[in-house]
């Protein structure tokens, strides 16, 4: 069966028809012409298909398009485009708490190229090699920088009472970035470009008034 449905991708609206049983990667990739989300395993198990939806990493391999249907989609495409270096959650932080849309500058923005920060720090710090992961390794870096900001724990995180943004140490990172994996083995580069990306937020919290634990 088939179904028409919305999604705001990259900053355009665009209707496309779709079989309801049509993954969202597959939605972006043939219906909508987006390439930048790769199908690598297809089984979400290598992390090269992420994407933001509303501002959350989402394996675009497992998530069916009619289950987004009014989506806002954020790709590797469309980060630098995202106002203040954000999430790509218009309805501002993870907990719905507007971070980047009063436009007060305080909050890293696109870099004169047009990239994202994130996507800076990847090229600065040389993190990838062949590239075909990176595109969902950089979502993926945006949505868990955005999750620690709002505090959610991980598997590794010690101490569950602690209240405020997540302390971002290596092991931190390794575990939150565990679900994208890079055949070339850049990952020691990556840590480096995510680890930067982290201390880059985390100086600029107090400046936004927000705790630092």
């Amino acid at each position: 069966m088939d179904a028409r449905i919305t999604l705001r991708v990259d900053g355009e609206e665009r209707s496309p028809t779709v079989d309801t049983r049509t993954t969202l990667l597959d939605a972006l990739r043939d219906r909508l012409g987006v390439m930048s989300p790769k199908k690598g395993c297809d089984h979400g198990q290598c992390g090269a298909c992420t994407v933001l939806v509303g501002g959350r990493r989402v394996l675009g391999c497992l998530a069916l398009a009619v289950a987004h249907d009014g989506a806002e989609v954020v790709t590797a495409r469309g980060l630098g485009a995202l106002p203040d270096g954000g999430d790509g959650n218009s309805g501002g932080g993870l907990n719905g708490n507007s971070r980047n849309g009063d436009g007060d500058g305080e909050r890293q923005g696109p870099s004169d190229d047009g990239l994202h920060p994130v996507q800076r720090a990847f090229l600065d710090h040389d993190g990838l090699q062949c590239g075909y992961c990176t595109p969902g390794q950089v979502c993926s870096a945006v949505g868990m920088l955005a999750e620690a900001a709002a505090g959610h724990p991980s598997h590794v995180t010690d101490d569950l009472t602690r209240t405020g943004p997540a302390v971002l140490d290596d092991t931190e990172i390794r575990e939150r970035m565990s679900g994208n994996l890079c055949r070339c083995g850049a990952y020691v580069n990556i840590l480096a470009a995510v680890r930067e990306q982290a201390a880059v937020r985390e100086q600029a919290a107090p400046a936004r008034g927000e705790a630092i634990p």
